[in-house]
């Protein structure tokens, strides 16, 4: 309905906000996105971001929140014409090739590299990371979201009109600290 087509248009705005070039962040078949990101560290965090940004426009009618399956991709670009929808190279491959692996074992994180033996070791930090980011309740996915796009707790509680405190509370519940080193381990394996 009308919430959705506004809900793709917003994350549609969203997504080409964070990237360094607007024809790196593409929304196809009405519910599809494929966004290309110069650092690793930059592609974990906005798919986190991206859940989180998809948890909290969750209406409390709705049985379940809304989320994201995130398929990650990670080695060169062959090349790039006129948007990443019809870009080329070792990334793109392994982006869809986890995509696909990703729709049927019902998660929501899937990385790929050329390492198979690092895409093991990926594949059980990132089962323990996501059981913690799926149970984020909305009000954490919301002070999330805002910490990733550089708020200081402070900005944070002034935009959402709560105490600074009940923001750090919600991060610890969140786990938070746990997850930003997990993002950062992660990215320091795949850069190795």
């Amino acid at each position: 309905g009308d919430k959705r087509e506004d809900l793709i248009k917003k994350t549609s705005v969203l997504i080409k906000s964070w990237v360094s070039k607007p024809e790196y962040a593409e929304i196809f078949r009405g519910d599809s996105f494929q966004l290309l990101f110069d650092t690793v560290e930059e592609t974990l965090t906005r798919s986190i971001q991206l859940r989180c940004w998809f948890k909290q426009h969750t209406d409390e009618q709705q049985k379940s929140p809304l989320d994201a399956g995130i398929s990650m991709g990670f080695g060169e670009v062959a090349y790039l014409r006129t948007s990443v929808l019809d870009a080329d190279g070792e990334a793109f491959h392994l982006s869809g090739r986890a995509f696909n692996e990703m729709k049927s074992t019902h998660n929501f994180f899937k990385v790929l590299t050329d390492d198979s033996l690092l895409n093991e070791q990926l594949k059980v930090i990132l089962n323990l990371a996501n059981i913690i980011i799926s149970q984020w309740t909305k009000n954490q996915a919301e002070v999330i979201f805002l910490l990733l796009e550089g708020y200081t707790q402070q900005q944070m509680a002034d935009e959402l009109k709560i105490a600074q405190s009940a923001v750090n509370n919600r991060l610890k519940l969140a786990r938070w600290k746990e997850i930003d080193k997990t993002i950062r381990y992660i990215a320091s394996l795949i850069q190795e």
